[in-house]
């Protein structure tokens, strides 16, 4: 029992996609922040344009 114990590699291999996962939610989290920043001054710039704009 204790053999077969030790040659299951299942737990293993989960634990290895939920590292993946794990990393790959890492990526996202990052890429959506620096993405969100970046669209928050684009926003802003707009926003400071439209204010500033000549009305007729």
């Amino acid at each position: 029992m204790f053999a077969r114990f030790l040659k299951d590699e299942s737990g293993a291999t989960a634990i290895e996609y939920g590292l993946i996962a794990a990393l790959i939610a890492v990526a996202i989290i990052g890429g959506v922040s620096a993405l969100g920043t970046q669209t928050d001054a684009t926003f802003d710039s707009v926003t400071t344009g439209m204010k500033n704009a000549p009305s007729e």
